[in-house]
């Protein structure tokens, strides 16, 4: 039986057509060391097998359902709206969570009773599970969040009190959802970093980060243009703009480079130059390797794939 050392996590799974990586989602949660865990899987009406799969673990789940929504931020909500744990966390259905994370994440989240959340390192995977690449954080504050450092989503836990706070999950967005959420969770309480690995995030060619790459950049600007509605964060901005706006751009290059827009990538780090020209130090493998897929030497990707410079 659970003790007050232990309380109850809950893991929210949406899902909608992603039956070649679902089971191992879900065992990667149900499989998991820690004994007070409260597991959701709401469906958005899959018809690719998803839901055969998740009445194979029914037994293992709080709750669960299939049927039509209105995209991952609907799901996602629906999840934590039945949620009654202490600490919750969302793991989409590509996604899994490496063995002992929750417990780590617990033990975080208690050494660190101010955080309304914490985050750790993600790898990244490849459609068979392979690790191509691991993702190194430090410890973000709201100006960095503000020029588009990103948290590996996967990684994160948070506190329920301070989510309901915040406020659930804002539809607009489809890229960034998450990101938006973090800076409104960042304005109430402070973050934690653990450089632990915590979860896997899967990279495949129907994932948003592959397939609709040009969204994020786009999404990007929306959400610098919804922060500076808010007054500390918009503050930050007028203090930090170049700095800011080159962190957005350098956001955009990247998603436009992993998904194949060599040009159009480069035309964004022309930005970074025109603002912050020393942050291009770091991306310069990256600017090479645009510049040799323009070249028609794209061949070369696989010395590129992905890392974080």
């Amino acid at each position: 039986m659970a003790s007050a050392a232990q309380p109850l996590v809950t893991i929210v799974t949406p899902s909608y057509n992603q039956a070649a990586f679902l089971e191992d989602t879900l065992r990667s949660v149900i499989e998991q060391d820690y004994p007070n865990i409260e597991y959701i899987v709401v469906d958005g009406g899959s018809s690719d097998g998803s839901p055969d799969i998740i009445k194979k673990y029914a037994a293992k789940l709080a709750w669960w359902v299939s049927e039509p929504d209105k995209g991952q931020a609907d799901a996602i909500n629906k999840g934590m709206a039945r949620a009654k744990g202490e600490f919750v966390a969302w793991l989409n259905s590509d996604d899994i969570y490496r063995p002992g994370a929750i417990q780590r994440a617990v033990a975080a989240l208690q050494q660190h009773p101010d955080a309304g959340m914490v985050y750790a390192d993600l790898d990244s995977i490849d459609r068979t599970g392979r690790v191509f690449n691991t993702i190194h954080y430090r410890q973000f504050s709201l100006l960095d969040l503000l020029s588009f450092e990103i948290i590996g989503q996967p990684t994160v836990f948070m506190r329920r009190a301070v989510l309901q706070q915040a406020g659930p999950l804002d539809a607009e967005y489809r890229y960034l959802l998450d990101h938006q959420l973090w800076l409104r969770m960042f304005q109430l309480a402070p973050a934690a970093y653990v450089p632990q690995v915590w979860a896997a995030a899967r990279h495949h060619a129907g994932a948003k980060n592959v397939g609709e790459a040009a969204g994020f950049g786009r999404e990007a600007m929306r959400i610098l243009t919804w922060a500076g509605t808010q007054p500390a964060m918009r503050e930050l901005i007028a203090a930090h703009h170049r700095q800011v706006l080159a962190g957005a751009h350098l956001f955009d290059a990247r998603y436009l480079l992993d998904g194949g827009q060599a040009a159009a990538a480069l035309r964004s780090y022309g930005r970074v130059a025109g603002l912050q020209p020393q942050r291009l130090l770091r991306h310069l493998p990256r600017i090479l390797f645009a510049l040799l897929s323009l070249l028609g030497l794209g061949g070369l990707r696989r010395l590129f794939q992905r890392r974080e410079y």
